[in-house]
């Protein structure tokens, strides 16, 4: 990725500057660590979940055909699982899978969260980007709030 600047830890997340919507980078070593960092920093951008007990499990296996349109398609997923059933994960699990990853998220319910941001609506395509660099993985997207 261009212009990345140096990672004060091996994995992790921010916020970034960008008018009228949610820009947020994402890092790992691998691949699928980023991916879940950037589920890590979606949900945090807009909620706090440390007064919710966990609950159900639910996974599902993402295919896309490039790595940005999966990191894309994890986040919709997250997304829908808001809108549709009312959760939001607490914790999530990203590992290989035949044209995509497998995801498995540990949920909580959106109601017993403190909302802190705005809630985001979509994942926009434009700038989207998961490439591997010298320092492992990275991930910027940008989310309609």
């Amino acid at each position: 990725m261009t212009g990345a600047e140096p990672r004060p830890s091996p994995r992790g997340h921010r916020s970034l500057p960008h008018t009228g919507d949610l820009r947020l980078e994402a890092w790992a070593p691998t691949r699928e660590e980023c991916i879940a960092e950037a589920v890590r920093g979606m949900v945090g951008s807009f909620a706090d979940l440390s007064a919710a007990a966990s609950g159900a499990a639910r996974e599902c296996v993402v295919t896309a055909e490039d790595d940005g349109r999966i990191v894309a398609a994890v986040l919709e997923e997250v997304i829908y699982r808001m809108d549709a059933a009312g959760e939001l994960p607490a914790d999530v699990t990203v590992t290989p899978a035949p044209r995509g990853v497998r995801v498995c998220f540990t949920m909580v319910d959106s109601r017993a969260v403190t909302q802190t941001g705005a809630v985001p609506k979509a994942v926009a395509l434009h700038g989207l980007e998961l490439a591997r660099g010298s320092h492992g993985w990275a991930c910027r997207v940008t989310l309609d709030v």
